[in-house]
């Protein structure tokens, strides 16, 4: 059975809307600043952590141990 035109057009137009709005979420969701927002959220998720945050805390300290041995060698 044919479709009329104006069915078909109405279609079309509902079909375009429906890709608007998905476009619209996908620059939302790939934005540049979401994916650095989601890995600072992470990355100080990780400091909260006892073990994580003690074992930066020792290599900063042996780093920093490290330079001042070379400047006053």
């Amino acid at each position: 059975m044919a479709r009329h035109p104006e069915e078909i057009e109405r279609d079309i137009e509902q079909a375009r809307e429906a890709l608007a709005v998905t476009l619209d979420e996908l620059g939302t969701r790939a934005h540049p600043r979401r994916f650095v927002e989601s890995a600072q959220s992470s990355v100080l998720g990780k400091f909260e952590d006892p073990k994580v945050r003690i074992s930066v805390m020792v290599i900063a300290a042996l780093i920093v141990f490290a330079i001042l041995r070379k400047l006053f060698r």
